[in-house]
């Protein structure tokens, strides 16, 4: 039997929409607002899963601390206030769209995790706009 274990996060970044290879006009009437100069923000809500069997021994699939740490070290710790397309190695030429953002954070998380479990990122960008990684 395989059980998900989930570990919600929250952190802050601003960020630019925006595409050199494209026109300036294309990148306005592509990305809108997100596409300000200026930069924008969002309060992002993260919820990495990680699936597997659960330990005889302890009853855990993972210790969820191991999960807060990683979450610390490898997320909040290097995006949080920051802004993703000045601040931040993995976005200078990676447009951080929701979607990259999240497939950013799944690799972090994939290389720190054991290859046994099965690891998915949620990430909301608002309240109602979310997407979801599962490495496929």
């Amino acid at each position: 039997m395989k059980v998900s274990v989930f570990r919600k996060a929250h952190f802050n970044a601003a960020h630019r929409l925006h595409n050199a290879l494209l026109s300036e006009e294309e990148n306005k009437e592509i990305f809108g607002l997100c596409n300000n100069p200026n930069y924008h923000g969002h309060n992002y809500v993260l919820e990495l899963q990680v699936k597997g069997e659960v330990d005889p021994i302890t009853g855990f699939v993972i210790d969820t601390k191991i999960l807060k740490n990683l979450i610390q070290s490898e997320v909040h710790d290097q995006f949080d206030h920051r802004n993703l397309n000045l601040d931040t190695a993995e976005f200078k030429t990676l447009n951080p769209s929701a979607e990259n953002i999240a497939i950013v954070i799944w690799e972090k998380m994939r290389a720190k995790l054991p290859e046994s479990l099965a690891v998915s990122v949620k990430l909301y960008e608002t309240e109602n706009n979310y997407v979801e990684f599962d490495g496929q």
